[in-house]
Formats: C-alpha cells, sequence, structure tokens
C-alpha cells in the first residue's frame, strides 16, 4: 500500500509537471513578447481547495525592476539545498533555459539585457488582476499575505502605512501576519489592525509581561472552502527584538514557539479542521525545521528570506511553498482535501510581468490616489546611474555599496556599515535616481545615519555576530537578514567556522593596513536598533551624495573574501 508521504511525492511530481505544462511553457519562450496573459494564468483546477499567496511586498505599489540573488549560502543540512541554489545551476535544477522569461524571473545572470527585454515586475494593480481570475476560477480561494506589507516605500513611511493597508483592503485578503510592520511602533499597529476587515494572526505573538497571547492577534482562523473546514494559523517573525527595535513594540515577545504551535494544530484538528495552513513570516530555512518539529501541518507558506521557487519543498508531509517578493510573485496551491487528509497538491508560481499582465483599473486608481499628494516629490530625479543597482544576497549589492559609499563622504568616516536587509528594487544601466527610487531602499522608521567611533576588536565583534545570525547550521539561530553590508574595510570570512572565528583578515581599504584591534576607526552606518541615536536620516545622506555625483558608477567590489561556501 502507498503511504500519505509516497502519494504526496507522486503529486509533487505532478505539481512539477503542472509546472512543466504553465510555468515551464512561458519558461521556454523566446521572447517577452511572445507571453501571453492567458499562458501565466493557465492553470488546471484541482482538488477542492485553493490558496493564494504573497509576501514580502514591501509597499511596492509599482511595477519595479528585482533581481534575484547570485549569491544565498547555506551552511549545515541546507548546504547546496533549495533556495541556497543560485545563478546557472538554479537553472540547471529547475530546467530553465539562458535568456527565456523564467530567467529573467528567477535568476541574476545577465539581468540587465533581460530586463531591458521583459520590462518591469510587479505591481499591486497587475496582482489584483491574477487575484481576480484566480477567485473567477475559484471562487471561494482564500488570499493570505504573508507580512512586510506596511513598509518599504515614500509613500508607506509618510502616510504610517495607510496607503498600503488602503491597497490591500481593495485586494480583499482574508488574512496576514506580521514583521516589519512592528516597526511603525506597536500603537500605531495596533491601530491599524482593530479597523482591518480580515484576520490579523500570530500564535507566536504574546503579551511580555504576562506571556501569553496578545488578544489584538488570535492564533488562528477558521475558513471554509470547498466544503472543507480550513484551519490558518500565523506566524510573525520570530526575532522581532533581535533583528529590529525592540523599544518600538515592547509590549510584545515573538520567537518560534514551536510547542505552541504544535498545541494550536492539535486545537483546530480537535475543533475539525481537515487542513491545517502555517501562514509564516520565520524564513525558508526555519520553516523547514518547523516542519520537522510540528505535526499536522498541511502547507506552510513561506516568508521573510523573499525566496521565490517554481516548486514547494516537501517535508515529511507538508509541503513549504516560497513565494518571492516585492509583489513580483504570486502563488496558486490546489489542494485535494479527502476525510480531513491532504490526498494531493498542484502549485504554480506566477510571475507578474507587468508588461503582460493588464492592471485591474479599479486598483490603479485606487494606487494613484494613494500617491497623488507625493506625486512631485516622487518623481523628482536627483542622478542617474550608469551601473547595475540591486540589494539581494549574503553580501554588498551595488545599491548598499552606494549607501556605503555616501555615508563615508558625507560622514567623513574611515569605514560605513549598512545593515543586510533584503528589501528594495532595482535600477539598470541607463536609469534616473528618482527620489522614490532612493527611499525604496532606505525607508523605515529607524533611519537616522549615526557616527562614532569603534574600536577594530568591536568592528569584529559586529561582524562575528551577524555571520552567526546568518550561518549558524543550526536554522533556529538564523535570527537576522543577511550580512552587514561594510564600506572602506575588507576581510574574510570562512561560513564553516565557528562563532568567533569566521572573521579574519580585516583590512582598511584607504591604507591597506590590518585593522588594529585596539585602534579606534570612525564609523557611519543607519538603521540601529538603538533607541535614541543620533544624525541625519540616511536618505538625505544618500542623496546629498547622489546629486555631488549626477552620474553614479559603482564599482566592483571584491574586498569580502568568502571560503567554505
Amino acid at each position: 500500500m502507498i503511504s500519505r508521504r509516497d502519494f504526496l511525492q507522486v503529486s509533487m511530481a505532478a505539481s512539477a509537471l503542472v509546472g512543466a505544462s504553465g510555468f515551464g511553457n512561458w519558461s521556454r519562450l523566446a521572447a517577452q513578447q511572445a507571453l501571453t496573459q492567458d499562458q501565466l494564468l493557465q492553470f488546471d483546477t484541482f482538488g477542492n481547495v485553493s490558496l493564494i499567496h504573497v509576501t514580502d511586498i514591501h509597499a511596492q505599489l509599482k511595477p519595479i525592476y528585482f533581481r534575484e540573488p547570485s549569491v544565498n549560502i547555506g551552511v549545515g543540512g541546507n548546504r547546496g539545498a533549495v533556495p541556497h541554489v543560485t545563478g546557472a545551476d538554479f537553472r540547471k535544477l529547475y530546467g530553465i533555459d539562458d535568456g527565456s522569461p523564467s530567467h529573467y524571473a528567477l535568476s541574476s545572470g545577465d539581468f540587465s539585457s533581460l530586463a531591458k527585454a521583459y520590462g518591469r515586475v510587479g505591481g499591486l494593480d497587475r496582482v489584483a488582476t491574477v487575484v481576480n481570475a484566480i477567485r473567477a476560477d475559484r471562487p471561494d480561494a482564500l488570499l493570505l499575505d504573508g507580512g512586510d506589507t506596511w513598509h518599504g516605500s515614500y509613500t508607506c513611511y509618510h502616510t504610517e502605512g495607510q496607503d498600503m493597508v488602503n491597497v490591500m483592503n481593495g485586494l480583499k485578503p482574508d488574512a496576514m501576519t506580521f514583521h516589519w510592520e512592528f516597526t511603525l511602533g506597536s500603537d500605531r499597529v495596533a491601530e491599524i489592525v482593530e479597523g482591518l476587515p480580515f484576520a490579523a494572526l500570530g500564535q507566536n505573538i504574546f503579551d511580555a509581561e504576562w506571556d501569553e497571547p496578545a488578544e489584538l492577534f488570535p492564533p488562528y482562523k477558521f475558513f471554509e472552502c470547498g466544503g472543507v473546514k480550513i484551519a490558518v494559523i500565523g506566524q510573525a517573525f520570530p526575532y522581532m527584538p533581535i533583528a529590529n527595535p525592540g523599544w518600538m513594540f515592547p509590549e510584545y515577545s515573538f520567537g518560534i514557539r514551536d510547542e505552541n504551535m504544535q498545541a494550536m494544530v492539535d486545537e483546530v484538528r480537535a475543533k475539525g479542521a481537515e487542513c491545517v495552513v502555517c501562514l509564516s513570516h520565520n524564513g525558508f530555512d526555519v520553516d523547514k525545521s518547523m516542519a520537522s518539529k510540528v505535526t499536522g501541518i498541511d502547507v506552510i507558506l513561506s516568508g521573510h528570506t523573499h525566496d521565490a521557487l517554481p516548486e514547494p519543498v516537501l517535508v515529511g508531509e507538508t509541503i513549504v511553498v516560497a513565494s518571492g517578493s516585492n509583489g513580483k510573485f504570486v502563488s496558486r496551491v490546489d489542494l485535494d482535501i479527502q476525510n480531513g487528509r491532504m490526498m494531493g497538491f498542484r502549485h504554480k508560481l506566477i510571475p507578474i510581468f507587468s508588461d503582460v499582465i493588464t492592471p485591474d483599473p479599479e486598483m490603479t486608481a485606487l494606487i494613484d490616489e494613494q500617491r497623488a499628494p507625493f506625486k512631485a516629490e516622487l518623481e523628482e530625479v536627483i542622478g542617474q546611474t550608469d551601473s547595475l543597482l540591486y540589494r539581494r544576497g549574503n553580501f554588498n549589492g551595488t545599491w548598499d555599496d552606494l549607501i556605503c559609499d555616501a555615508l563615508m563622504s558625507e560622514r567623513e568616516a574611515d569605514i560605513a556599515m549598512s545593515p543586510g536587509v533584503r528589501w528594495g528594487p532595482s535600477l539598470i544601466p541607463g536609469d534616473d535616481i528618482t527620489r522614490e527610487d532612493l527611499w525604496n531602499v532606505t525607508s523605515m522608521s529607524y533611519g537616522k545615519a549615526y557616527r562614532s567611533e569603534m574600536t577594530g576588536e568591536f568592528i569584529k565583534v559586529i561582524l562575528e555576530d551577524v555571520a552567526d545570525n546568518i550561518f549558524n547550521p543550526d536554522p533556529y539561530y538564523q535570527q537576522g537578514g543577511d550580512m552587514v553590508r561594510i564600506g572602506g574595510m575588507g576581510y574574510r570570512i570562512d561560513v564553516r567556522k565557528p562563532q568567533g572565528e569566521r572573521i579574519t583578515d580585516m583590512v582598511l581599504l584607504k591604507t591597506g593596513e590590518a585593522i588594529d584591534p585596539a585602534k579606534n576607526y570612525v564609523v557611519a552606518g543607519w538603521a540601529s536598533v538603538n533607541e535614541g541615536t543620533e544624525g541625519p536620516q540616511i536618505w538625505d545622506v544618500v542623496e546629498a551624495h547622489i546629486k555631488k555625483l549626477g552620474t553614479v558608477t559603482v564599482q566592483s567590489n571584491d574586498s569580502v573574501t568568502v571560503v567554505g561556501a
């Protein structure tokens, strides 16, 4: 007799075949002009339940360019496993032809020329068209938002997230969970959540004083789709006070809380749930680990690490789905639920090619309404770029290099530090740099650019601490974003070493001298989690720098040597 896991593996193969008939067709079309909306949306409806997943939109209302990472290092049991496969290796793994639309959508190679051929991606009016098409096919499909929604743009900053709340309300999601939203401050989050027309979920959001579930964020909600009783359990980002300023949301504590997750799964099953979906902002490796520890979850919709995978990953009997970021993709997952068991599934990662998908006119009008008061500021050109500007990967991207250069120049510093955040669209050579573009890579509620003195020893401690948050072989100790970006200094990192031994050969680039542990260096940075940080806002620092340059050219950065990857 075939086991349920074996059956799901067969279903996984069938899902891959669906990908070959849908994802595969558009992945092999020779030119952008050959793509059609019908091809992107083609799906053989399956089973009795449909899930629609978006995540990590980071307040991107309009179409953008977004380059996927060329470096995404896996360690421990995730070494060489997806999503830690990039470039040509990724394309080979999924049978993606070089130069194809899916090469452009899912990979980093030859990005600038492919961007010119295939155009921009995303735009929530295009996402609305896709969501509406799925709902027309499966009217009771659940739309689930994985968080990092009310953060990351000029208009989001200036409206305290209201622009995104208004637009997402127009999309009519059924539930969401959270991460960067909390950096609006707990009072503002409470004000928004109390008025949401859909569920705000987080089984791991607790009252910090009483160590009990926070009343504002229910752990789960029940839905009925296709005659099936479905429980959606929310999982907010577990490491909020480590990765972001805890003083902004002192009422709350987080954590993975496996034991409570298992209790919630058991509770909803006891209440008759025939299908359990976890709407997660853990990050992909953490979700895989959680799936191996918590039984009874059918689907994990994964967020936080911005991974875009054309097929789910099977962990035990749980499928883990990754849907990218910045409004670039929408995932559709169809499930066959029979007698309280998931008997099979079909999945499609739908790329939002903005020149192919017709925008929904009502959503376009709503988006334009949010942006209208800020139109002049958004569109003001502050410079041009001769270089591909991108951020995404374990180490510096060119946007990060530009920010570090600005910090060293404008703040008269020896060394610059920029946070290893994953959000931020790309620009291709020849593009104007508008104020909107700059804010898309710097906007946050704690963006002040500090200037201080640090010893060489302390700089190493910082690098070692961040490196352990990324390269600890236990995913549950991977508590941050990517590696802090460094300007003015080079170093060597061995990702295989334990904490305290990864960073060596630290060099001050302007002199070529080794960093002296006992010597003080002037360091400029931004996004400090410390309350009371003083300095100008980072977007003002970088804007001043770009205006002086006129045209930006970012030189190739080979100051970090990575071994053990």
